[in-house]
This record gives structure tokens, sequence and C-alpha cells, in this order.
């Protein structure tokens, strides 16, 4: 069976680590050419030279940074064909305890980065004939838990930019989709203990376990592949159940 991805371009945020970096390793795997972008540069060009690929150290919240990647991208591969937004922050806190600081920075970088990302790509992507977005929402996108006022609202609004670009982008043959991923096992969400219903914590699902990375990336390589090509503006849940009580 061919690779689903080979001679595709690849550009996935927050690829240091945790669902960024799994979605990488894979889609070097199904052929793709890999950019990978992220603030932290050591453990980003670490995977980056794990899997065969470019790194450039990026802050998704600065507009000038984009446009470095823009035109790294296009002097090498004419711009990508698959966008991966994998780049997110989570605080816990009660809406009480929650500060504007926290507030703030956990929209810019979970909803502004995203924004700034489709802004910047989908032209280049437009251009090459069409591709496919991926942004990385959660199970927070589409229901409420409590400490989570700050991801919750960047998450539904990922929700919603998914929508609105898929609806403009659609003509010019660029996909855009969301992924809900629950409790995903990665350094993001090992810090929450207590039980099920505390700050932060979700009910227990039905499928009673941590989810790990690469099943979140399974996903998004059918949204980025030609295997999804009938489907964009929706939402993908890879979340063990937990938003079907």
């Amino acid at each position: 069976m061919a690779n689903l991805l080979t001679g595709k371009v690849a550009l996935i945020t927050g690829g240091a680590g945790g669902i960024g970096a799994a979605t990488a390793r894979l889609f070097v795997q199904e052929g793709a050419n890999i950019v990978l972008c992220d603030f932290n540069e050591e453990l980003g060009s670490q995977v980056a030279r794990e899997v065969g690929g470019d790194f450039i150290k990026l802050d998704v919240r600065d507009e000038d940074g984009w446009r470095v990647v823009v035109d790294t991208m296009s002097a090498k591969f004419d711009g990508p064909d698959i966008l991966v937004n994998s780049c997110g922050i989570f605080e816990v806190a009660s809406i009480a305890e929650t500060t504007l600081e926290m507030f703030e920075r956990t929209m810019q970088i979970n909803v502004l980065g995203t924004f700034l990302a489709i802004r910047e790509c989908a032209p280049l992507m437009a251009k090459k004939g069409g591709g496919s977005i991926v942004n990385l929402s959660s199970a927070a996108g589409l229901i409420g838990t409590p400490g989570t006022a700050a991801y919750s609202s960047s998450k539904w609004a990922v929700r919603g930019i998914t929508k609105v670009a898929a609806l403009e982008l659609a003509n010019s043959g660029v996909r855009v989709n969301s992924i809900h991923p629950g409790g995903i096992d990665t350094d993001m969400t090992r810090f929450i203990k207590g039980n099920p219903g505390a700050l932060g914590a979700p009910s227990a699902p039905p499928i009673a376990r941590k989810g790990q990375p690469e099943e979140v990336a399974r996903m998004a390589l059918f949204l980025a592949s030609e295997q999804s090509s009938y489907s964009t503006g929706a939402e993908f849940v890879c979340d063990g159940g937990l938003t079907a009580r």
C-alpha cells in the first residue's frame, strides 16, 4: 500500500513534544516532508533531527515570526500542503482565580497562534492547488470542565475559526477540520491530579484510560490525507467517549 502523504509538505506547530511530535513521526513514515515550529528550540530541533525534518523556532503569537516561516517554506517547498496547528497551553484555575494575564496568554497562544497560521499559510496552500489544515481543539471545545475557563474558551474559539476558515477556503481546495482530544498522556496534562470532577480533570471516559499522542496523530493523518477528501468544517473527536455522556 502506498504511503498516504508521499511528496506532501507538512508544517506542524508545537512539534517539540506531545501530539505535535507524534504527528511529525507518523507523517514522515507516510512519506511527508516535515517542517516543525516550536518556541522550545532544543527539543524542537531534536525531534526534527530524529525524523529528518526542518525546524524553525517560532512564537506562534509573533506576526513577524510567521512571515519568516512563510518566506522560508516558500523558498524551499513553495509552501505547505498540510498545516497542523498543534501548539497550545493548558493552565488550570477557577474563574475567580484566573488572572487577566493567564487568560490573555492562553487566548494568544491557542487562538491567535491558530489564526495567524491559517492566515499566513492558506494562500500558499491555495496557490499549490489546495491542501488540508488540521486544528487541534479539545474535548473542552465541546463541553465545559470546571477550572478551564481560559482553556475552554480558547478551544471553543479554535472550533469556531475552523468552521469559518472551512467556508472561506473551500473554493481554493483547502479543507479545514478540528480534532478534539480528551485526556491525552502528554506533559501538558500530566500534572493534573485528583478525582474526576476536580479542577481541570475531566470525568472518566467510557474507555477508562488516557489516550496516547499517537492515537491523535492517526486521526490527524486521516484528515491530512486524501482519505478525508470530502470532509471540511467538521469536528473529529478522539476522547475515549468522554463527550458521549
